[in-house]
Formats: C-alpha cells, sequence, structure tokens
C-alpha cells in the first residue's frame, strides 16, 4: 500500500512538473491552414476522422496562405496546408518544407450584387468581367491579406491587362482581412469580390449576393500540403506530421474530403491519387 501511494504521489510530481511522458507529448500537431479550409467547414468533417484513427490532436491556425507559410517558415507550425502553388513551391525550394502533395481543388467564383451594375452576369469571361468592372468602377472588395485568395484575385486583373496598384481608385477597397469578412463587406457595399467557392457555399449571410461568373479555366484552385523542415525547425513534430499528411493523400483521406457537402453541393474534389499515379 505504502509503494502504491508512493508511486502516485511520484507520478503527481511528475506531472506538476510539467515533464510529461513523450507519448503525451507529441500527440499533437499544428497545422497553418487557409481560412477557406476552416470556414468552409471542411476541418470539421475531417479532422474528427483523422484523430479518431490516430489519436493525434490537430490544432489549426486559419490564416491567409501568406500568413500561414510565414507561420511554417518560423517553425510555428509542423505542417502548411494552403491553395497558392507558386507561393508554396518557393516555400519548398528555400529549404522550409521536405515536399509538396496535391491534395484537391475546387474553383473561385465572382461574386456580386443581383443588379448587376457592371453587367457581368452570365459571361464565363473572368477577364472581360474585371474590365467591366474597373472600366464603369464598380464597388470591388479585395481581401488585400496576401491570401492564396488575393493572390489569385491579383493574378486575374493581371490576365484582363490591368495593373490594379495604379488604376484602383476609391470602387476599389482592400479591408486586409479573410474571406468570410470580404463577404460581408461585399453584401454592405453591393460591391463584387472574388471568393473560393467552399467559403462561398458555407457563407448564409447573402443578401442580395450571388455568383455572377464562374466557369472560366483560370478560376482553378488548387491545394497543397507540406511537411516544414524539421532540418531548419528540430522543434517539427515530423513523424506525426508526416502521417496527418500520408492520411490526407490517402484513399480513406481523400474520400473524406470528396464526401463534404454542403445542401448537397461537394465542395472540394480530391486529387491526390490522381497526381501520384
Amino acid at each position: 500500500m505504502i509503494r502504491r501511494l508512493l508511486a502516485a504521489l511520484a507520478a503527481m510530481v511528475f506531472l506538476a512538473s510539467g515533464h510529461l511522458p513523450a507519448t503525451a507529448q507529441d500527440k499533437s500537431i499544428v497545422v497553418a491552414s487557409t481560412t477557406s479550409t476552416q470556414d468552409s467547414g471542411l476541418f470539421g468533417h475531417i479532422l474528427p476522422l483523422f484523430e479518431r484513427k490516430t489519436g493525434i490532436d490537430v490544432k489549426v491556425v486559419a490564416q491567409g496562405t501568406g500568413q500561414a507559410l510565414e507561420t511554417g517558415r518560423r517553425g510555428d507550425a509542423d505542417v502548411v496546408f494552403v491553395h497558392a502553388k507558386a507561393q508554396e513551391e518557393a516555400f519548398i525550394r528555400d529549404g522550409y518544407g521536405v515536399k509538396r502533395f496535391d491534395v484537391m481543388y475546387n474553383d473561385f467564383v465572382l461574386v456580386g450584387p443581383k443588379g448587376d451594375p457592371a453587367g457581368i452576369a452570365g459571361t464565363s469571361d473572368i477577364a472581360a468581367a474585371l474590365e467591366a468592372i474597373r472600366e464603369r468602377q464598380t464597388a470591388f472588395v479585395s481581401r488585400g491579406d496576401k491570401s492564396g485568395t488575393h493572390s489569385a484575385e491579383l493574378g486575374l486583373w493581371k490576365e484582363a491587362g490591368v495593373d490594379i496598384t495604379a488604376r484602383k481608385g476609391e470602387w476599389y477597397r482592400e479591408i486586409g482581412q479573410g474571406m468570410g469578412a470580404a463577404l460581408n463587406t461585399a453584401r454592405a457595399m453591393d460591391a463584387y469580390v472574388v471568393s473560393d467557392r467552399g467559403t462561398w457555399l458555407s457563407f448564409r449571410n447573402r443578401g442580395d449576393l450571388e455568383i455572377l461568373v464562374e466557369g472560366d479555366r483560370r478560376l482553378f484552385n488548387q491545394y497543397g500540403v507540406m511537411l516544414v523542415n524539421p532540418q531548419k525547425h528540430p522543434s517539427v513534430k515530423a513523424e506525426l506530421g508526416q502521417r496527418f499528411i500520408d492520411w490526407l493523400i490517402s484513399r480513406e483521406g481523400q474520400e473524406a474530403i470528396g464526401e463534404y457537402e454542403i445542401d448537397g453541393e461537394q465542395l472540394f474534389f480530391p486529387n491526390a491519387v490522381q497526381e501520384r499515379s
């Protein structure tokens, strides 16, 4: 009895000191990801499945892609899961990530007021639509936060032949916030905004907003995942982070992504298996 009491007391002192067993310390990872994967509800669908299977707790830091990559560069995350392929490839080239994997895709859409003051509804030419918005100087909301969506939007202005930095005016409002805030601002201003489809489908405060332009191949939106390089940051939980990546690109993970729907509409389309075959 005394031996058991001494063992219990020693365990209490050990735990109180903060020296947890390695298994307890290691059973969580930090994933820096985009606001779209969080705001769309995708993580709420897939993470419980992964956690039940592996016992690994995933803590998500939801940021714009630029911020998420910076979090990875600082070593403050184990895994980065974002959607700006050129920036992701630079992250790998610079030695901050180990390897990049395609995971899934959806697309961007141009959302605007039903009244459509720029007269763009029905077109599938995103460049022509943006040029019409600029020419008529109708209200447009930009995330302005160096996110994947913001980077895509800037690329689309370039496709339209518009140097938005030089030609923006009061009609072009940069808010420096996430997709949900951008959609809420567009609703309040009766403005146009580029959104990822996943966040749009999960957005409930639509008011008079609706999708006006979709289907252009230039609106394709690919997501990728990378393990932060443990050689740069020894604190990275490489084994557990890789287990999460391996699950995402496995048949089980891909099926979980593909099964996620809102009102019967699929938000993300898994393509890791196709890319790896």
